[in-house]
């Protein structure tokens, strides 16, 4: 018994100090800076990518980049219920980031299917959180996309 508990602890040990980080956990490696962005598109969209691309404006790199962006977003109504009331929706969002620096094209697109949920307030607000997610997302493929190109 004593012997399988040493076993388990160990074990748990040498796996919990395995090395492993996610790969969009911080790109340290950046060598640019962002100097503009023009955006255009969904407005929500946008400010949850400003923020997030905010982050690599930086004065003393020399390769300033300049970036166009065009997002839009769709909430689409899959199914109804036999009443004709909505029970599914698929949230879809699309960003064209154009970096003029280079003249290169990156296109990302998210989906997700939410259910409809009663009170309208947190249905909203849960929407608000998964564009917020698409944001993120989008705007780290991006960055890795730019430090892989350079």
């Amino acid at each position: 018994m004593i012997r399988k508990k040493i076993i388990l602890l160990s074990l748990i040990f040498f796996l919990s100090n395995c090395g492993f980080t996610p790969v969009y956990l911080k790109n340290t490696n950046v060598n640019f800076s962002i100097e503009k962005v023009n955006y255009t598109g969904d407005r929500d969209l946008n400010n949850f990518i400003k923020t997030d691309l905010n982050q690599y404006k930086n004065e003393k790199k020399d390769n300033k980049i300049i970036i166009e962006v065009n997002s839009s977003y769709n909430k689409i109504i899959l199914t109804k219920d036999s009443s004709g009331k909505i029970t599914n929706y698929q949230l879809e969002a699309k960003v064209v980031f154009l970096i003029n620096s280079n003249n290169q094209r990156f296109t990302f697109t998210e989906k997700k299917i939410m259910a409809s949920i009663d009170d309208k307030f947190e249905e909203a607000s849960y929407e608000r959180s998964v564009k917020q997610s698409f944001a993120s997302s989008m705007s780290s493929k991006l960055i890795s996309k730019i430090i892989i190109n350079q």
